[in-house]
């Protein structure tokens, strides 16, 4: 399938947009289920296009088109939408008023949507609009969203005074809402919310809730259990002991197990207590003492009755002294960087433990995360004081004590004040834009409790990330003012603005950015520098300049504007060079002579006009390239990869270089190599060549312009390889003070040249230099090393150069086999060779 053909999965039909001559054709419909392994074709289906009729343009005709449609939350959703059309229609998908859902995803060809795992949310019109340069067709339907039922609350064990009043909430969600109804015991028992009035053993039982919908049911269990039982305190009983601090409040708790709720009466020794301005027995039998005095203290008990019985507790209440603040904490006034005490000293019962917790601003402090600037004092006792360090902006505010023990606190509190430089000023706003000015407007911020006494206006440009001073009209923004005019800017230039405030404290922290804005542009107002030039190829004038960086380009269409003539001329020829980044100018003249003067200047030019020209420089055009070709060229073969060429100078003054050209036989002159070496060179030196090879070489003189003729071609051999195997060492003996290193002699094979000798190279070992020998022999005799190990390099020499080396370590640490034989070999007269 493609955007011209489409097989809808709804129908089974196959459409196409617009018939070509190439459908024409039999088709089949081939049929496949993923539920079976089975397949079937239909009968074949001719198809003969119509000539005149393929080739006629109509406009997009939806032919296939979705129905409203009813999906279940999580489901996956197709659309399907083909047009018929000529040319091909394409086509578009929206949901009407609202955004795609995240889930969506569309064909390549357009034709499906698919909407993945779908929500509630997606519910909603989608709409499939198909069109081409004929017209345009669109189609729209609904999809609905069902969900299944879902608890939002469900029922639970539950147990209930008997008697008493039980509403029990059931509560579900789903699409269509779903409805909920009641069994107890297995039987129907209500419909809606279940409310329980005075309950008795009759409404115990096992209840299910359950919350259904079209789409399915979900069910929720719990037990419901009737307590009736005489009051006990079994399971709580009143606490045997209960402080109070004197001129305070105490609330003694009374909650015995019962069934129904039972009645609650108090009594103070053989004293039964009633409520009055002081005392109060509460609904749920606590008992509430106020203005505690020291004849409150004594046994109270408390007598809980009902229908099924009576039952009591008992319990002794002790008054304390009460805590008290003596040293409340005063207002601080400090600057940003020094240290403040908050005072706090209190008095308190001495049977009773004090503790003291300091708030900032309503929250506590956590001395063990904020030790960098709070402390405790902890060397007096019944003391708090609290020791601000360092204190910041952040650290003003109100500070509270609280002197506390278990039975009751006492709280005081202070401000402390903390002078610093200014807040970021607010509200900065960018006004009335011009090439080299804007109007700036912010509002005040905190001044830190010190007045602000100027302002600053800072800029940051594309060109840099750092902030920078601003000039400003007037030059010197007041405390009390909240605009100004930034001035000498960059025309064209993006910049952003923050503005800094400042008093007697220090520079405050900056504004917000303002966002990004650009000055209008200006022509440009400098000239290029360093401008110059000369040289380059024959008949060409080339003029350079160094090109002016981005803030002096001022406005769009930035290039420059490049005069020249001749010395002694009289009319300038312009050139416009766009390229903004360039500093060069090449003019290409046949009639120019090499090596004439003229004089040049560049000015640059934007959309908003021309900037000045610079200062007058003269130069000259290019000279000839030489043309005489170098004499007396000859080449001496060093070895089989390098040979030196070397040739007489030519009078001309004009040679800049010459140019060393070398290509092997086997090649084409095309691929010749390049060596270049300066005028005053005689000789040059050609490496990495290939060993026993024919190579041609010639040599011309250069200059700026090019090269001139070249010298006669060259023809030279290089020699053969040098040999490939190593010399191998068959022994080293160590004779008195010295080693004797014996190898065996290297044959060369008939491609690679004849071994005129051996170079030795006796070097520490770790380090690249050392002594050198040369030798015809197959042996070498060197000292033994004063400290440390020693290498001894061999390798074979010839006409083609050095071969491969091969090398053995030497030390000078004496063993009993290496002295005894270098005494006793000698004496006998017997060459002896130890093999490695």
């Amino acid at each position: 399938m493609d955007k011209r053909r489409f097989v809808s999965q709804t129908n089974g039909n196959l459409y196409i947009a617009n018939v070509e001559a190439s459908d024409k054709g039999n088709y089949s419909c081939f049929v496949s289920s993923p539920s079976i392994t089975k397949s079937v074709f239909s009968k074949f289906i001719p198809l003969i296009p119509i000539p005149e009729r393929t080739t006629k343009p109509y406009p997009a005709d939806i032919v296939v088109q979705f129905k409203d449609i009813y999906a279940l939350m999580g489901q996956n959703v197709t659309l399907e939408c083909f047009a018929l059309g000529n040319p091909v229609p394409d086509i578009r998908w929206r949901k009407v008023l609202e955004p795609m859902p995240s889930t969506a995803e569309i064909s390549t060809s357009g034709a499906v949507l698919k909407i993945f795992n779908i929500q509630l949310e997606d519910e909603g019109i989608y709409e499939c609009e198909a069109e081409n340069i004929r017209g345009k067709d669109k189609h729209q339907a609904r999809i609905y969203v069902q969900a299944f039922p879902e608890w939002v609350e469900h029922i639970n064990d539950t147990e209930v005074d008997i008697g008493s009043d039980l509403y029990w909430p059931c509560i579900a969600t789903g699409k269509p809402i779903p409805t909920i109804r009641w069994l107890k015991n297995g039987y129907a028992y209500h419909k809606g919310e279940l409310r329980l009035y005075d309950v008795t053993f009759e409404n115990a039982g096992m209840y299910q809730c359950i919350a259904e919908n079209t789409y399915g049911a979900i069910y929720a269990n719990a037990e419901l259990k009737i307590l009736a039982l005489a009051p006990t305190f079994e399971m709580n009983p009143m606490k045997k002991k209960i402080l109070a601090a004197k001129g305070g409040r105490v609330i003694i708790e009374c909650k015995p197990k019962a069934a129904p709720k039972p009645k609650f009466s108090w009594s103070k020794g053989t004293e039964w207590l009633v409520n009055s301005s002081r005392i109060l027995i509460w609904e749920d039998g606590s008992l509430e003492i106020n203005n505690i005095t020291r004849n409150d203290g004594g046994v109270y008990t408390c007598f809980a009755e009902n229908n099924r019985g009576k039952a009591n507790s008992t319990g002794t209440l002790v008054i304390t002294d009460p805590t008290r603040i003596i040293l409340a904490p005063i207002n601080a006034d400090i600057t940003v960087g020094e240290n403040a005490t908050m005072q706090c000293a209190a008095s308190f019962d001495p049977a009773l433990d004090l503790t003291f917790v300091w708030s900032f601003n309503g929250y506590v402090i956590d001395f063990n995360k904020e030790n960098i600037h709070y402390q405790r004092n902890f060397m007096l006792d019944a003391n708090g004081e609290l020791l601000i360090r360092n204190a910041q902006l952040k650290h003003a505010g109100r500070y509270t004590c609280t002197a506390q023990t278990i039975v009751d606190n006492s709280s005081a509190s202070a401000d402390l004040v903390v002078r610093g430089p200014p807040g970021p000023p607010g509200g900065l706003r960018i006004e009335d834009i011009r090439a080299t000015s804007v109007a700036l407007t912010w509002s005040r911020g905190s001044d830190n409790h010190s007045p602000i006494s100027k302002y600053t206006i800072q800029t940051r440009t594309i060109l840099s990330d750092d902030w920078k001073d601003a000039k400003t009209d007037p030059p010197i923004i007041e405390g009390n003012m909240e605009a100004a005019r930034a001035v000498d800017l960059i025309p064209w230039m993006e910049y952003e603005f923050r503005v800094v405030a400042t008093n007697t404290l220090g520079i405050g922290e900056p504004s917000l950015p303002s966002n990004r804005i650009k000055t209008d542009g200006a022509a440009p107002n400098v000239a290029p520098s360093d401008v110059g030039g000369g040289g380059g190829s024959n008949r060409e004038l080339t003029i350079t300049w160094a090109p002016l960086s981005r803030e002096y380009h001022y406005g769009n269409n930035f290039g420059y504007i490049v005069a020249f003539k001749p010395f002694d001329g009289e009319e300038w020829k312009k050139v416009t060079v766009t390229n903004p980044d360039t500093g060069r100018y090449v003019h290409k003249d046949e009639t120019m002579s090499p090596s004439t003067a003229f004089q040049v200047k560049v000015k640059a030019f934007n959309n908003k006009g021309d900037g000045p020209y610079s200062l007058i420089a003269v130069i000259n055009s290019a000279q000839d390239a030489p043309s005489e070709a170098p004499t007396e060229v000859g080449v001496k073969v060093l070895s089989s990869s390098e040979i030196s060429v070397h040739w007489k100078h030519v009078l001309e003054k004009i040679v800049e270089s010459y140019q060393i050209r070398y290509w092997a036989a086997h090649d084409k002159e095309a691929a010749a190599h390049r060596v270049q070496v300066t005028s005053q060179e005689y000789s040059a030196r050609l490496e990495n060549l290939l060993p026993d090879t024919q190579y041609f070489v010639e040599v011309g003189a250069c200059n700026s312009a090019g090269c001139g003729p070249p010298s006669d071609v060259i023809e030279t051999f290089t020699r053969k390889a040098p040999p490939s195997q190593p010399p191998r060492i068959i022994s080293s003996v160590r004779s008195g003070s010295r080693y004797i290193i014996t190898w065996d002699h290297v044959v060369a094979l008939s491609n690679e040249s004849t071994v005129t000798g051996y170079k030795v190279l006796y070097r520490p070992d770790g380090q690249h230099d050392g002594k050198l020998y040369s030798t015809h022999k197959h042996s070498i005799e060197v000292p033994i090393p004063r400290d440390g190990e020693y290498v001894v390099e061999v390798r074979a020499h010839s006409d083609g150069g050095d071969g491969v080396v091969s090398q053995v370590k030497i030390s000078g640490t004496s063993t009993l086999s290496s002295s005894f034989l270098g005494l006793l070999l000698p004496a006998l007269g017997i060459l002896v060779y130890l093999e490695f």
